[in-house]
Order: C-alpha cells, then structure tokens, then sequence
C-alpha cells in the first residue's frame, strides 16, 4: 500500500483501477467518482426498457460491441416461444439488436440464463460489470465488481463506456469453519439472511465476503452467496479471487489472462463485520414471503407440497449434481416417486453446457428417473412469466432467490431452499432433510462429475493503478440545494410500510410493456388494486418505510408509479437500484426517518414539499430530508439522465461529477 493514500476495501480497491480522473491516489467511502465499465450485461426483458431509452439517445454506436453481453433467458421457453406474441417481441427486439451492432456475446433463446455462462466463461476477477439484472450481484462470486442497476444507467454504459458511482459504505461478513458435505452456497445465505435480515445492516453497502472457510468454497457457491446479496440488500457481494478462482479461469479456452487478483488492505474500514462458523450449519429453508424467513430445515420438515423447482440463475452446477445424487441415493435406498397430476417436479439447467455435463455423468436421466421433468435453460418458474408457473395457493419449494408473494405465478406460496434439499422433498413432495441421503459421501465423490484438480493453482495478488489528475476543486460537495428554484410538490399521502418490493409496485408478467399508461395501470396490481383509483384522488405522494424498491432492477417499476401519477416518495430508505431509477426518471424522491414525521403522515392527508430544500410539511409542521448529492441533483435537474446524455454526449460524465458547483 502506498503511504499517501489510506487502506481500502476489495470494493474501493477495483473502484481505483478503474476511476476516471481521481484528485488523490485513492478513493474513500462517499466519493463520487466516474469509472470506466469493463461489461454491460442484460436480458431480452430488461433489452425492452433499453431500447426504448436507445431510441431516445438515437440509437448511437455502442461503446465496444464486444463487451456488451445479452441473453434471452427471463421469458423463454418452447411454449413461449410458440404462443406468446409477447415474448415473440421481446426475443424479436434482442436478435434484431444484436444482429445490428454486431455483438459477438448474443446468446439467444433457452442457451443460458443470463447469468451462468457469463460467470463460467466470461468474466474476470478485478473487472467492473454492469447489468440491468439486480442479480448482477453473482460476479463478486469470481471477485469482479458487479452492480445490478436500471435499464437506463445500463445503456448509458454500454454507449458511453461509463458510469458513475458514490463509493459506498462496506460490511465484512467472515466465514470461518469447514461446510459440512451437501450443504451448498444457499445455506450460507439463507442462514446469513435469517440471521441479519434482509435491508438491514447490507442496504446500499458493499458486502465483501472473508475467511478460513473460503479455503474449501467453490467459485459455484461463491457465485450463490454473491448472487443472493441482492436480498441482503447489498450493492454488491464480492469474494476475494484465489486459488479456487484460478482454477476456473484455468478451464476457460479465453477470457482468463485480464485477471486482477486485488486483495482489501489490512485496516480497511468496514462499518460492521459478522462472523459464521459454517461447521455447525445445517440445511436451511426460507419461509414464505421473504428470503430472510429463515428456519433449519428440522423446523419445517412435513409440510406438504404441490410441487419442486430446481433451477434459476442462483443454481449452479454443483447444486444440480448434488440434487442429482440426493435422488440416486435415495432411489438406491427404495424412494419412489409419490405419483402426481401434471409437471409438479421441474429441473432447469442453466445452460446447455451444463445440460451436457449431467447428461454425460448420468445425471439428468436420474432426475428423469425420479419424477423429474428436465426444462431448456431459463429462468422458468424463478419469474413466474414463463409456460411453468404454479397455481394460487400451491406451496412449492424451489432453489431459486426470491419467495415474495405472487414470484412464482399469482396467488402462488414459494419456499426456498438449497438443490439438495428439494431433491429430497421430491419424492413424498413434503419438506425432507437431505442429510441422511447424503451420508458416507465427501466432497472428493463429487470431482469426478465437476473435473476438479485437488489442490487448486496459486495466484499474484495485485494493486491498483489510480489515475489521478489535478484537483477540480468540487471534491469535497457533499449536498447541494438551489436557494432559488423548484416550484412545490403538493398533494395527499398514501402510506405503504416496509420492505415494498418492485414485484409489488409491477410484476413480471408486465414488464414487457412499453405503453406509458398500460404500464401506468398496472402499478401495485395485485396488492393494492385500488392505487390507481387513489391516485385519482389525489393521494399522489407515497409515503413508506424501510427498503422501498428491494428485489427486482426493473425500472418499470419507476415507470409504474410515474405514469400512474406519483408525483414524489418519501421513504426511510432505499434499495440502491430503485433510487438510481428514480434519479434517472427524475421522479422526485425524498429520505427522512423522523417518527414524528410518520406518525403524522396518514392516509389522505395533505402534505407540501419544497424540494429546493428538502423541507417536508404535514400539519404545519416542517420536516428536513436528507439533500441530494450534487451528480443526483445535476441529473434530476436536467430531467433525467436521458436527458443528460442528450444534452452532453460523450461528455456527460465531465459535466455530472466534475460540473459546477451546486449551492
């Protein structure tokens, strides 16, 4: 570490190498800094959004046709692709683009999902991705910077080469002890969400992943606890890259020379730190309606099913063959599949290389063997917009991220738990422990079917290279507020509580919509079928509590409340991908965590906004928001950061982080 800059995080550290324009040789938590985008990453869903927002910035040249990387994989299917117009259009839109700017990473329909063949054959460690998904999160698994965001930062990205970032905050979580055999990556997660709580200690924080037990976790489980950083709440999750990381870049045929091995200094700041001893986990399973409803699998054991689902982006390899092999063991020991009306068991690889891996070993005739229908590679049943969706008040228990109300289809009860654990449950379809199925085996039995080498290759850790300039003078904004302009926003509270995802505000099903006042109509659909009829009333201010916009990067979500009419949110806090989305649609929005202030704040009541100042009136008294920082002022000011970029082009990043000062 050089004696003139302070410790920093594995964050802060790849942030540095890739700053554009840095005053010092370093960054600190809350710097905004502009850097440079190694990857831009979407799916034919979010591609929708994207194209519309490319429309608008006159479908320029793309900044590097060979690092934007899109993958038709959220809506897909055989029966989609037959008989729904919609994802006909979606799928349409994608392949035309691509064919357009020539992208050399285009992987169309039912090849991968999103995020499985980037990880294993793409991406790099010390890289920085970008991607209209929320589950970007899973790269910090390989130790690259991946940050979930809107449909909009991302194509800003993927035409300018670009973004910009306020250094966050940091929490280390340590993992000590050796994981037990058969449990996976997502009992890690479940237990530390059960433990931590989702949008809580995470929310809006890098979360960087240490300790001895790193030594025998495997990129694939690093890439499930990265990936469910999303429901922690985290900006991003990411793993230090070792030995375990060289040997996946080791079996790539390319992408693997650029690697940055970057390590935090000792003395880096973390806000928080939070110690699990992984030896003493057992199987874990959230409860619906919420991935942090968290109970050891002997809690839950018997509750009847209607139906299982392995599959979705969080599902690796490894969780697959372990499913695989919990079923074999069993049907060794005389289960047989409990018989059932339809395709209740359903097993969806994530790419068509792992397809045939399991084919080669044998695997997927064993799923077969147990009941098992075996899907082409999607997200299938994780979204709920796809052929196989589970009906109203079906419990099933999947392997997948998310469990909010309606995920898997309407009216439908999702549990989540690891592959091997629903493996288990599938025969008698009742919660089931895996371990008995599992006893007698070792993590050596499974190197036959992954091709591992037993002693994993060495690395050369490396530091960053800052690329600083002269001060500009403005580095130490930290607000900003006009004394002058913005008329006041009134209008009548509507309140909402906690933890409002962006499923609640649209789901899934849609997002494929591209009509301001379709997709007006349907914002809150089904948990609150009477919001639109509210805001006819004038109850156009949302007013909420902790975590608004968790879950989903959708900036549909933005699009529902803005043209239904929503003309500000106020709220205690906020998932980061929504606040951006909100700052990009330059749809006010507003930080203020005084009770005093949400006790009086009722349904119906008149309140005042003077945004210029960030003063909130209700009942004549006057409450003070947290001001915006100066690059969110700048964007929202000029309407959006569409709106920036037409205004600026190439330069809209000089302009955003380096432009005058606002006071």
């Amino acid at each position: 570490m050089s004696a003139s800059r302070l410790p920093m995080t594995l964050t802060q550290k790849i942030l540095c190498h890739h700053a554009v324009g840095l005053t010092r040789p370093g960054v600190r938590t809350g710097d905004t800094i502009r850097i440079r985008v190694d990857w831009t990453i979407a799916s034919e869903l979010a591609w929708n959004g994207m194209n519309a927002t490319y429309e608008k910035l006159g479908r320029p040249p793309i900044h590097d046709e060979e690092r934007f990387y899109l993958a038709v994989d959220h809506t897909v299917d055989p029966g989609t692709l037959a008989n729904d117009e919609r994802t006909r259009r979606l799928v349409r839109l994608s392949r035309d683009f691509a064919a357009e700017a020539k992208l050399r990473h285009f992987y169309d329909a039912n090849e991968t999902i999103l995020h499985t063949k980037f990880y294993r054959d793409l991406v790099q460690p010390g890289e920085t991705v970008i991607g209209a998904d929320s589950h970007t999160s899973s790269h910090g698994g390989v130790g690259a910077l991946a940050i979930g965001l809107g449909g909009a930062d991302v194509c800003v990205a993927m035409v300018l080469g670009e973004t910009w970032i306020q250094v966050p905050e940091a929490i280390q979580v340590v993992y000590d002890g050796r994981l037990p055999f058969g449990l996976t990556g997502k009992d890690v997660i479940l237990r530390t969400l059960g433990e931590l709580g989702r949008n809580t200690t995470a929310m809006e924080r890098s979360v960087e992943y240490v300790g001895d037990a790193l030594e025998h976790l495997s990129t694939d489980f690093r890439f499930t606890i990265a990936n469910m950083t999303a429901e922690f709440g985290g900006l991003n999750g990411i793993f230090p890259a070792d030995g375990r990381t060289a040997e996946l870049l080791a079996g790539r045929a390319s992408h693997r020379e650029g690697a940055r091995f970057f390590r935090a200094d000792e003395g880096a700041e973390y806000v928080s730190r939070h110690v699990f001893d992984l030896s003493k986990l057992v199987p874990q399973v959230a409860k619906p309606f919420s991935p942090d409803n968290v109970s050891p699998v002997d809690g839950v054991v018997g509750r009847e099913l209607q139906g299982v689902f392995i599959g979705a982006c969080t599902t690796t390899e490894e969780e697959l063959v372990l499913g695989a092999v919990v079923l074999r063991r069993a049907m060794e020991n005389g289960a047989v599949p409990k018989p059932l009306e339809g395709d209740k068991r359903l097993v969806v690889p994530g790419s068509l290389a792992i397809v045939e891996n399991l084919r080669r070993a044998g695997l997927l005739e064993v799923y077969e063997r147990a009941g098992f229908r075996v899907g082409p590679p999607g997200c299938s049943m994780c979204l709920g917009i796809a052929s196989d969706r589970a009906g109203p008040g079906e419990n099933w228990l999947s392997s997948q991220n998310r469990n909010f109300e309606n995920r898997m289809g309407a009216g439908s009860i999702a549990w989540l738990a690891s592959a091997a654990t629903v493996a288990a449950s599938a025969f008698d379809m009742r919660i089931t422990d895996p371990r008995p199925a599992l006893e007698g085996l070792s993590e050596s039995d499974l190197r036959t079917y992954l091709k591992r080498p037993a002693s994993p290759p060495s690395i050369s850790v490396t530091e960053p290279a800052a690329d600083v300039v002269a001060s500009s003078g403005s580095e130490d904004e930290t607000t900003a507020t006009d004394e002058g302009g913005g008329a006041p926003i009134e209008g009548k509270i509507q309140v909402f509580g906690d933890h409002v995802d962006t499923d609640a505000m649209i789901p899934g099903e849609f997002c494929h919509l591209t009509d301001a006042d379709e997709i007006g109509e349907v914002a809150f659909h089904y948990v609150r079928p009477d919001f639109g009829k509210r805001i006819g009333r004038g109850e156009d201010i949302l007013v909420a509590g902790e975590g608004w916009g968790s879950g989903s990067s959708r900036e549909h979500a933005v699009w529902a409340l803005k043209y239904a009419g929503v003309k500000a949110v106020i709220a205690k806090s906020y998932a980061f991908i929504h606040k951006r989305n909100l700052v990009n649609e330059a749809v006010p929005y507003f930080v203020l965590d005084d009770p005093e202030f949400h006790a009086a704040a009722t349904d119906g009541k008149p309140i005042t906004i003077r945004p210029e100042r960030g003063i909130v009136i209700v009942d004549g008294r006057e409450f003070r928001a947290e001001a915006p920082s100066p690059i969110v002022y700048r964007i929202q000011a000029a309407g959006g950061i569409v709106r920036a970029v037409q205004d600026h082009g190439r330069e809209t990043f000089d302009v955003l982080t380096t432009g005058p000062a606002v006071r």
